[in-house]
């Protein structure tokens, strides 16, 4: 069974940074295509970012140059490093599978406040 643990948010100043982690279990991040994705709220999810199997990466306009995903294939987690927050950032945050429609998990809370 597919199971993505995603950790890390929190309440950050504008500017500031975070790294969000995502464990993963049931599937392999080495032979996948995994996104990072949000959800504001009243708003739809949508995908910030992906790396594909062989490790090239893709971003949301909205997050380019200050986001960067990246993953550990030995311990299957995955990350993104988020700088110069904006409180446009905040967002429940979560991993999955490219094009995902199912299997999401409880994602995690970052809220850019000051």
């Amino acid at each position: 069974q597919v199971q993505f643990v995603e950790s890390g948010g929190g309440l950050v100043q504008p500017g500031g940074s975070l790294r969000l982690s995502c464990a993963a279990s049931g599937v392999n991040f080495a032979y996948y295509t995994m996104a990072w994705y949000r959800q504001a709220p009243g708003k739809q999810r949508e995908r910030v970012a992906f790396i594909t199997s062989v490790g090239n990466t893709a971003y949301a306009d909205s997050v380019k140059g200050r986001f960067t995903i990246s993953r550990d294939t030995t311990k299957n987690t995955m990350y993104l490093q988020m700088n110069s927050l904006k409180p446009e950032d905040t967002a429940v945050y979560y991993c999955n599978k490219n094009g995902a429609t199912n299997n999401w998990g409880e994602g995690t809370l970052v809220t850019v406040s000051s």
